[in-house]
């Protein structure tokens, strides 16, 4: 064969390889704030590294992600450790960090799931009243609730509703008794319903950045009813062969958000109304 044949040949074959495209990475979130900036994290985190993006945020709730991402609709997104092991896994709520996350791990393992990295922070519910209601009846602890139960009006998110470590868990372990029924409503609305008087409790997070905007206060779980909540790093095991840096790209990430930080970025989204992706620019370039 020539010289020319072969020149051409490689050439020919040169080309095809590079007029691949890579396939897309599909980076998703769940419906509130704070899990629309972590699907932005890794969304860009993941575009630094030569990585194409598709981002699909803010899907719905736990369960929504957690069946598109064993499907394959989803390659990463981020959980939280007890949501994980009580709704997604269905097992007892445990309040042993190490236990949860190991166990966790391991059962995302089997499912062709990487578990972590860990964020660097924990999101725990919070159960959050006016900071007004909390002087006037000496509320700071969930147990307090106990003073006013016979006339409060809570109002949840559905998945709190629903949730093993939700509601009724609630009731239990603090021997609660509320007479109005609790309205559900979308999560991001129970704040401004409870800022407006229209409700007296809801279950918030903690780390959200509004508590603080809305003149709010979280009480503390005196009885530690709520597991962990670590923020994790989802992935599916064979992300790499979408973009063989993915995964590199996703561990860089491990321990960069604390809780006063991720509190701020979720205040610069909701109460000063940045945009999302600006924000997480912003605070990777401080990196």
């Amino acid at each position: 064969m020539s010289r020319s044949v072969i020149g051409l040949l490689l050439a020919a074959t040169l080309l095809v390889h590079c007029g691949k495209k890579q396939e897309p990475i599909v980076v998703g979130s769940k419906n509130f704030t704070e899990s629309v900036i972590l699907g932005e994290l890794l969304a860009q985190s993941l575009e630094a590294s030569g990585c194409v993006v598709n981002r699909r945020l803010n899907m719905g709730g736990s369960f929504v992600a957690d069946t598109a991402i064993l499907s394959g609709e989803l390659d990463t997104y981020v959980e939280y450790s007890g949501t994980a092991l009580t709704a997604i896994l269905k097992q007892p709520a445990m309040n042993d960090r190490d236990k949860v996350n190991a166990y966790v791990r391991d059962a995302y393992g089997r499912r062709g799931l990487s578990w972590g990295p860990n964020l660097g922070f924990n999101n725990t519910f919070a159960m959050i009243v006016r900071r007004a209601d909390s002087q006037r009846y000496s509320l700071s602890r969930i147990s307090d609730l106990q003073k006013v139960s016979d006339r409060y009006r809570p109002a949840f998110g559905p998945e709190f509703v629903s949730r093993p470590d939700g509601y009724e868990g609630l009731l239990k372990t603090y021997g609660l008794t509320f007479k109005p029924e609790p309205r559900t409503m979308d999560l991001g609305l129970t704040y401004r319903a409870l800022a407006a008087g229209q409700v007296d409790l809801i279950a918030g997070n903690s780390t959200d950045g509004l508590i603080e905007s809305l003149g709010l206060v979280a009480l503390a779980d005196d009885r530690g009813y709520f597991p962990p909540y670590d923020a994790a790093v989802v992935r599916r095991n064979d992300i790499d062969a979408k973009c063989p840096k993915a995964s590199q790209a996703l561990t860089k990430l491990e321990r960069r958000i604390d809780e006063p930080t991720m509190r701020q970025l979720n205040f610069e989204v909701d109460g000063k109304k940045r945009d999302v992706k600006e924000v997480v620019r912003e605070f990777l370039g401080k990196g």
